[in-house]
């Protein structure tokens, strides 16, 4: 369901509001998940119709690694995570030393239990 005109969000956007019936976050809403409000997931429309069947090196390649991370930590992909790891390392002048580290990082601590709407924006 898309909202618009008078209920669209403050800049004016349409929204995609989903409803998830047994409070398990889709893949693609877990990747480019902008933050929580309650048991809603605020996701980033835009960048998830863009990047979207992207994995998580892909992701990590295109310079998205907190989306790249959390690719990975869905699919349950170590080696994923540690590439992400890697090339987070090889671009930037603060690497840091591990996974767990970058996790903290980027706060993806994992996959949220009951979340019960996601807001597309």
């Amino acid at each position: 369901m898309f909202v618009s005109g008078p209920d669209a969000g403050p800049d004016g956007l349409a929204q995609r509001i989903a409803i998830r019936q047994n409070g398990a976050m889709r893949r693609a809403d877990f990747v480019f998940c902008l933050g929580y409000d309650g048991s809603t997931a605020i996701v980033d429309g835009r960048l998830q119709r863009k990047c979207g069947s992207l994995g998580a090196r892909e992701l990590a390649e295109a310079g998205l690694f907190k989306q790249a991370l959390c690719a990975a930590l869905f699919d349950s992909d170590e080696a994923g995570r540690a590439e992400v790891l890697a090339r987070y390392n090889a671009r930037t002048s603060h690497p840091v030393a591990s996974v767990e580290e970058l996790e903290r990082l980027y706060g993806t601590s994992g996959i949220p239990e009951g979340v019960k709407k996601v807001n597309v924006i």
